[in-house]
This record gives structure tokens, C-alpha cells and sequence, in this order.
């Protein structure tokens, strides 16, 4: 197991380009959709799939790699999915940029996943829809890119505008604002996991930066968004879901639906989530803002703010 995820990660490497441009980087790595890499992930995730069946229990944090992601949560989903199998192959992700340097990149160009992309930026859309329709992977059924601002009152109507509604596999969240409160007012999907980025600056305090449907990233100040991840746990569970894991910083949490393989991706706490060394100097950030409105995580709605948060 170890050996095989030793190929994966050269193989990354070995097709990583230099560049001052990130966007140019990821159209000019083609060993990041090779043909070895593809089967070294077939592999893995056949592994994977056997030892599930044989009760082999890995900890997400022996299994995350990068392919497209921004972290290792490309090792991390394949594994997820590796387990509780993959049904509709199909993924919406709001607040994608150009879908390249994404969490559903992987599963889109070297496992033939279905979805959409949402953004509000139309460069950058333009710039995805140009590389997949390119792809050859992807060329001959691109995913569907939708531009518009996520809002509590839009993000339903853009997901259906993408031509996709029911149970999908995997709801990518990552808008640097209201991501709890657009996850709260998400109906028109329902996924079997969720990953979605979580503000690790307010530590273990369940507290949620109260709505504002027109908040574009920094703000008033650029810490004061999001969700902790107490709180965004706390969501979870009210919509059905546990925590079973994050990235390697604690900040892109992993929640999946209840009733979906427990025994071998069991909840997780919070807490155990921000163990990184790099948080105790993120945690200080939030003196600047203690004292701000905030809302209460898994109340469900924009609601009344509550304060002050820092004597919970």
C-alpha cells in the first residue's frame, strides 16, 4: 500500500511544471491525467475497496494525495468513495473557479465523474470550459459551467440550471463567506458527502458569521467569515451527516451521510481535526474579532446574532 501511494505521488511530481502562473501549470501537467497515474488510482481504490469488504479500516490521514486538489482531499475522496462506492458518479462544485485546481477535478478527468462547476467569476469559467472541452478526457461530455453570485435564494436554481437535481455523490463547497448558510439552503441535490471549507482561525468556539447575502471575500475584516468547524459539525449532523475527517490544516471538513459506510468512516470530533501546529498561531487571529456578531453553529438560519462569542 505504502509502494503504491509512492507511485502516485511521483507520478504528480514527475509531471508538475514550474510556473509563476498557477493557471498555466495545471493546463501544461498532462502526467496529471496519465495513463499510469489513472491505473496506479484504479489500483489503489481497488485495494481500497477490498479491504473494506474485509473490515480493513485506514485512517483519513494515511491516505490523502494531490492530484488537482489544493491539498491532499483528491487521496481523501478517492478513498471515501472507495468504500461507500460511487453511485451517480456525479458532483456540483459552488465556488470553483475554473474547475481545474479543484476538489472534483480529479474524479471528473481520471475517473469519468459527471457535474457542474459554479463561479461568479466568468474569466475564469471561460477558462474551464475552454480546457475540458480540449480535454481528452473530457471533450466528448464536458461538465456543465454556470455562472452566477451563490446566494441562500440562488444556489438552488444555478445547481438546476447545470442539469442536475436529486442524490449526487459529492457537494464541493468553497465560496470564502456564507458556505454554511448556502449548505443550510441547499434542496435541490442531496449528496452523500460534502466537503466544504471551514474558518479554523475561531478554533473550538461553535460560532457562524451571521449571513450577508451579498459578502464578497475580505469583508469588514479578513477573518471575520464563515464557520468554525464546531459549528459547521453541528449543521452536519441537523441535515444528517457526521464529521469524518478534514484536510491536513483542519479547515476543509468532510462530512458524510449517515448511514453511509459507519463502520468504516466513523465520526470524528472537531477537536480532532485541529491538531496541526500551524492552528495555535491561526487561533490568535481571532482576538482582533471576538467581540463581532456571530451566530450560533446549527441553528439553521441566518438568525439573531449572539455575543460576546469568547466567554462560551
Amino acid at each position: 500500500m505504502g509502494r503504491l501511494k509512492t507511485f502516485i505521488r511521483r507520478q504528480i511530481v514527475r509531471g508538475a511544471t514550474v510556473a509563476a502562473d498557477p493557471i498555466a501549470a495545471a493546463t501544461t501537467g498532462a502526467d496529471r491525467w496519465s495513463p499510469s497515474l489513472k491505473v496506479a488510482q484504479v489500483e489503489l481504490a481497488t485495494r481500497w475497496r477490498a479491504g473494506a469488504a474485509a473490515a480493513e479500516r485506514h485512517d483519513l490521514r494515511d491516505v490523502g494525495f494531490r492530484v488537482f486538489s489544493q491539498f491532499e482531499e483528491d487521496g481523501l475522496l478517492l478513498y471515501i468513495f472507495s468504500v461507500i462506492g460511487a453511485r451517480s458518479r456525479t458532483f456540483v462544485d459552488i465556488g470553483s473557479s475554473d474547475g481545474i485546481n479543484s476538489n472534483c477535478a480529479n474524479l471528473a478527468i481520471n475517473h469519468g465523474w459527471d457535474g457542474v462547476f459554479i463561479d461568479a467569476n466568468p474569466i475564469a469559467l471561460a477558462h474551464g470550459r475552454e480546457f475540458y472541452a480540449k480535454h481528452p478526457d473530457t471533450w466528448a461530455w464536458p461538465p456543465r459551467f454556470v455562472e452566477g453570485f451563490v446566494r441562500r435564494d440562488t444556489v438552488n436554481e444555478l445547481i438546476a440550471s447545470g442539469g442536475i437535481s436529486g442524490e449526487v455523490d459529492l457537494v464541493s463547497f468553497d465560496i470564502d463567506g456564507n458556505d454554511y448558510w448556502i449548505w443550510d439552503a441547499l434542496e435541490v441535490v442531496s449528496p452523500r458527502v460534502v466537503i466544504i471549507e471551514t474558518h479554523i482561525e475561531f478554533g473550538t468556539h461553535n460560532i457562524v458569521v451571521p449571513y450577508d447575502p451579498d459578502y464578497v471575500y475580505p469583508g469588514r475584516h479578513p477573518d471575520y467569515h464563515g464557520a468554525s468547524p464546531v459549528a459547521m459539525a453541528a449543521l452536519a449532523e441537523r441535515l444528517g451527516y457526521r464529521l469524518v475527517g478534514a484536510n491536513l490544516y483542519g479547515f476543509n471538513t468532510i462530512h458524510v451521510r449517515h448511514g453511509e459506510g459507519e463502520e468504516m468512516l466513523p465520526a470524528v470530533s472537531p477537536e480532532s481535526i485541529l491538531a496541526h501546529p500551524r492552528n495555535a498561531e491561526r487561533y490568535k487571529r481571532f482576538a482582533a474579532i471576538e467581540d463581532w456578531p456571530y451566530v450560533r453553529g446549527g441553528s439553521g438560519f441566518p438568525g439573531e446574532p449572539v455575543r460576546p462569542i469568547s466567554r462560551e
